[in-house]
């Protein structure tokens, strides 16, 4: 299997700013920080993240808490941040801020406006 390539510095934040601008680059990793509605939705999260990643067979780090989770990517064999980290990122991305509720072709009406069923706080 042949090295995956590491991007510097200047590309990631490149990338960042077009691909993923939620994200940003923090010590040597890509970072997202997630605020959810409570300890459910963090866990939603987590579990998201979590099959995600087993299923591309790269695995980030995760930092929880009661309201946020924070996911970092950098590929530890190759020691930096690789064409995986993106990918995995924007596969994250998708699925944990998917509304389909302002999808107005969709069927599915997404969760309501209301606290009671809210377990993330999706960027504006």
């Amino acid at each position: 299997m042949a090295k995956a390539t590491v991007f510097d510095e200047a590309q990631v934040e490149a990338r960042l700013k077009s691909e993923l601008p939620t994200w940003r680059l923090e010590e040597g990793w890509i970072r997202r920080t997630y605020k959810t509605a409570g300890w459910k939705g963090t866990l939603m999260v987590i579990n998201t993240v979590g099959h995600l990643a087993e299923a591309a067979f790269h695995h980030p780090d995760l930092t929880a808490s009661y309201a946020w989770v924070e996911v970092r990517l950098m590929n530890h064999a190759a020691k930096g941040i690789t064409e995986s980290d993106f990918a995995l990122a924007k596969k994250i991305e998708e699925v944990v801020t998917w509304q389909p509720g302002l999808d107005e072709s969709s069927p599915l009406s997404g969760t309501p406006d209301d606290p009671r069923f809210a377990y993330i706080k999706y960027d504006k």
